[in-house]
């Protein structure tokens, strides 16, 4: 019997911590984000991220504020699940006005700092939890014993109010000006701190489309997320297709895809990065097919390696792309590139490659063309290419959605391809402008030769040698 009380006694203590564990769960927000079996998904891939320069372009109601609010409460109090974590943290919020501050970003923040971590707050105006009050700072107890900083700063204070701190953190609630988003990289250079930001792209294509969608100064430390309505597990979807239903194309591209709207529209909306651009692999040799080159001296050069396998499907494995070069130069890289792939080339060691014809041309400022120059230096140009702009759109067109699924894809490692195809727009008329395509114009002539590739041959058996034999020896008489 003695045994029995006993047992039932630490069955009472476990229930008890149990219940207090549940109970302290319940008023803990931090510990109930993405903990159930439902789970956000992709605010768990913008915590787990390592780059340096995170954005998320999210749809109304996306969960996208989760994410920004959630990283700083992390990064206070020292407990980030994927990060290294350190003692004393200073970081800001960014909003674009005290209002949308009060209303969204520090609503946000103190939703997941639980009281108890709170040291101190400092108000700018009103006082502490009054619904119009506007906060300076918060004081938050570290977990390492220290105490974290989360500074509050709004758009509408001026670049100068933005100057002079050192930073482990800046969160940008919506997109900020220019001028406040270049200062603020200078606040986390010292203590090689994080910029992120959570935005509805609502002003069309701004600084940020260049800065962070098309990464146009290639910076390893950007990254950026999609998020809509269909991400966010926790969304009513009869709520969700009522409201899909009421918005126009254009509202439902940034309300709840967060893409950014433009008013001359993209040539190749079907390219979708999250579908065409693939982690590199080491395709078979059998797949090798050609280079294509769009030449160029002041303006880039650009060429990519494509390799076609047994059903079509066309593979960018390679890219060189570089201005301000000559042609001995970019032979030179040609070469070395092909060496680490193990291209193929001809008996003598030389490489095959398509090229804009307009490199057979003869120029004043020189007595041989660039084809010839290529040629001399062991890279054989075929200039017989077809140029037509609007079959060639076409027929890249064609590849990206294929009539059943993609048939291109693209290397990770091609960041000018990738860049060129998310920002190439049409212009006046019908013709796209002539801006950062020309790795557009190789791939355009790379498509129009309608690459195939045929599986080989199963080798004969020696009963079907015979076979042709004699057939062969038939035929003679």
């Amino acid at each position: 019997m003695a045994d029995k009380g006993y047992e039932r006694e630490i069955l009472l203590k476990i229930l008890e911590i149990e219940g207090e564990q549940a109970r302290r769960k319940q008023g803990d927000a931090l510990a109930r984000y993405n903990a159930g079996k439902v789970k956000h998904k992709k605010q768990i891939a913008f915590h787990r991220c390592k780059k340096r320069n995170r954005w998320v372009f999210g749809g109304n109601r996306s969960g996208k504020t989760e994410c920004g609010a959630v990283e700083c409460v992390y990064m206070a109090r020292g407990v980030h699940p994927y990060r290294k974590n350190k003692p004393d943290v200073f970081g800001w919020v960014v909003s674009l006005s005290q209002q949308v501050q009060r209303d969204v970003a520090q609503r946000k923040i103190l939703q997941y700092l639980s009281p108890a971590w709170i040291e101190e707050v400092t108000m700018l105006s009103g006082k502490r939890g009054s619904p119009a009050g506007v906060i300076d700072q918060i004081r938050v107890k570290n977990v390492f014993g220290g105490v974290s900083v989360i500074g509050f700063k709004s758009c509408d204070q001026g670049r100068e109010k933005f100057q002079g701190a050192s930073l482990d953190f800046v969160w940008f609630d919506e997109e900020p000006p220019q001028d406040i988003y270049e200062e603020c990289r200078m606040r986390v250079l010292d203590r090689a701190g994080d910029i992120f930001g959570t935005m509805t792209p609502l002003k069309g294509v701004t600084f940020l489309y260049d800065e962070i969608y098309l990464n146009a100064r290639g910076d390893p430390q950007v990254w950026y997320e999609f998020m809509e309505w269909g991400d966010n597990p926790y969304l009513n979807k009869k709520e969700v297709a009522a409201l899909t239903r009421a918005l126009d194309e254009k509202q439902l591209q940034s309300r709840r895809f967060g893409r950014f709207c433009t008013a001359e529209g993209l040539v190749y909306p079907e390219f979708d990065e999250q579908v065409h651009v693939i982690p590199p692999f080491s395709p078979p040799r059998e797949w090798q097919d050609c280079i294509s080159i769009d030449p160029g001296l002041n303006n880039p050069l650009s060429a990519h390696w494509y390799c076609v396998d047994y059903d079509g499907n066309v593979y960018v494995i390679a890219e060189h792309y570089e201005a301000g070069r000559d042609i001995d130069y970019h032979a030179q890289k040609l070469k070395e590139i092909s060496a680490r792939l193990g291209w193929h080339t001809d008996e003598k060691g030389r490489l095959n490659a398509l090229i804009d014809s307009a490199a057979g041309q003869h120029t004043l400022a020189s007595s041989k063309s660039v084809a010839e120059l290529f040629y001399e230096r062991g890279i054989l140009v075929n200039t017989r290419v077809d140029k037509d702009l609007f079959s060639g759109i076409s027929r890249v067109k064609s590849y990206l959605r294929g009539e059943f699924g993609p048939r291109l894809y693209i290397f990770e490692g091609c960041v000018n391809l990738i860049r060129e195809l998310k920002g190439y727009f049409w212009g006046s008329g019908d013709a796209p402008k002539k801006r950062d395509d020309h790795a557009l114009d190789e791939l355009r002539y790379y498509l129009m030769t309608k690459p195939h590739n045929s599986a080989p041959a199963k080798p004969l058996t020696d009963v079907q040698k015979d076979k042709a034999r004699l057939a062969r020896r038939l035929g003679r008489r």
